[in-house]
């Protein structure tokens, strides 16, 4: 049976003067997400604000575990390797 996963982040891009600037940040680490971890992942939500982003990410498997361990690496690999956005929260769900 497959299993479908969703990680939301709330992100912060500290400094973030316009939303061309925010887009720039942005889409460099929606390409590395897909690359880095094989999964799909857009800006959802706070579209028109400079300074904040809800990132979705989402992952199919048959495996609940593998789908789990890869949404919670993504949050800690962008905590940790992508310093120019905070994680405000982060919320995974399985649908």
């Amino acid at each position: 049976m497959a299993v479908t996963g969703l990680l939301s982040l709330h992100l912060q891009l500290p400094g973030c003067a316009s939303l061309k600037e925010k887009r720039g940040r942005l889409k460099p680490l929606l390409a590395r997400l897909h690359k880095q971890f094989n999964i799909s992942a857009a800006e959802v939500d706070f579209l028109d604000a400079w300074g904040d982003s809800l990132l979705a990410c989402a992952l199919v498997s048959n495996d609940v575990a593998h789908v789990q361990r890869v949404l919670q690496n993504v949050e800690h690999w962008i905590e940790d390797e992508w310093r120019d956005v905070m994680v405000v929260e982060a919320r995974i769900e399985m649908l």
